[in-house]
């Protein structure tokens, strides 16, 4: 009697767990929520996430090395084309530049020198060329004697060796005051190499260097943005891709001002998409820049590629794909069926679709459910 008895209680025990798990377990997993498709007027959107970033952003760079004596500005500061941003100290150069201007003037100095002296040198050769001419003539007539003229003629030998010698003084002067100019102006060139001015009218977002650090040529010092190239880079799936084309408007909402949406502008679509997470990157512009912006910020971009109407509608989540074809599942006799659609468009929220009726019951695929099957049996 106490087996048949312990028997019992273990089938009651067997029917009761099997009870259990059928309506707290099976039940559930095999149950799906259902909509029913709606025809209503959509635009067409196409819904992506991306990052703030710029068509031109600009390393500001030292091209020479040294030390940083001084930095101008910072991040998120705003910098005009040609300000100062920063000081590299550039050594012995200006001593160097000084001594080659005092060069200079020592030798226009000695140029102005031997010009003054040529002057006094051609003064001094006209009354001596008159003297030996007048001797000359004295002598050829015998009233003056062989020695008187051969002085005459070596006084005036003398001062066009003098003339000449000055000439070619001035010369050389101007020939040093030419190096030397040019010496001026190669060190003031150099010289400016250790000041660092900005190229363009631009948002400092990096500052990669302190004050007292060395730097080598090249180095990145700071990064400086144009504002008029700042966009979103939008990661959009391929699948949708295909239906944005340039110029088209969009909606732009950034993380950091979530309940602020700025307008934007499609300005590029490369024309490449990742091989491995099968998407395309879609540039999107500011219509209004926000200040002040963060590069790199996650931004949500919405595209509106067109509007269609009249159109068979479907929360965006009861789309599928089984081998890369769109389709639904419907319930039919209590029992899952997997049918073809043709996406006509979608935004964040809902599809468009055709190829089923507008009484078709579908179901909401659910991960925390069972894996739905062509012809498994659910319960709605």
């Amino acid at each position: 009697m106490q087996k048949y008895l312990k028997y019992g209680i273990g089938a009651l025990l067997i029917a009761v767990g099997a009870l259990l798990f059928y309506k707290k377990v099976y039940l559930p997993k095999t149950t799906y929520k259902t909509v029913v498709p709606s025809y209503g007027d959509m635009h067409t959107e196409v819904f992506g996430v991306g990052n703030v970033s710029a068509k031109h952003i600009y390393a500001i760079t030292s091209q020479t090395g040294g030390k940083i004596t001084d930095i101008l500005t910072d991040e998120g500061k705003w910098v005009k084309k040609g300000d100062i941003l920063v000081h590299i100290d550039p050594v012995d150069l200006p001593q160097q530049l000084e001594e080659a201007k005092i060069g200079v003037k020592k030798a226009t100095m000695e140029l102005k020198a031997s010009t003054e002296e040529l002057e006094s040198l051609e003064a001094q050769k006209r009354l001596a060329l008159i003297t030996f001419k007048r001797y000359d003539r004295l002598h050829k007539q015998h009233f003056a004697s062989k020695a008187e003229y051969d002085k005459t003629k070596a006084d005036l030998d003398v001062v066009n060796a003098q003339i000449k010698a000055t000439q070619a003084n001035i010369n050389a002067a101007k020939v040093e005051i030419k190096r030397l100019q040019k010496s001026v102006e190669g060190l003031e060139e150099k010289l400016a190499r250790f000041t660092v001015v900005s190229p363009v009218d631009g948002y400092v977002i990096v500052r990669e260097a302190e004050v007292a650090q060395a730097v080598v040529p090249s180095q990145p010092i700071l990064k400086i943005v144009d504002p008029k190239t700042v966009w979103v880079r939008t990661y959009i799936d391929e699948r949708l891709s295909g239906s944005i084309k340039g110029e088209e408007n969009a909606s732009i909402v950034l993380r950091s001002k979530p309940y602020r949406t700025f307008e934007g502008i499609v300005k590029r679509i490369e024309v490449q998409s990742d091989p491995v997470t099968l998407e395309k990157v879609v540039d999107v512009g500011f219509q209004t820049l926000p200040h002040p912006f963060s590069i790199n910020e996650q931004a949500d971009v919405t595209i509106v590629t067109g509007n269609l109407h009249h159109v068979l509608k479907l929360p965006a989540a009861a789309v599928v794909y089984q081998q890369a074809e769109p389709g639904v599942w419907t319930a039919e006799s209590d029992k899952a069926h997997f049918v073809p659609v043709k996406v006509l468009a979608r935004d964040h929220k809902e599809v468009a679709v055709s190829g089923i009726a507008e009484d078709t019951t579908v179901l909401l695929p659910d991960p925390k459910k069972k894996t739905l099957k062509d012809g498994m049996r659910i319960h709605l």
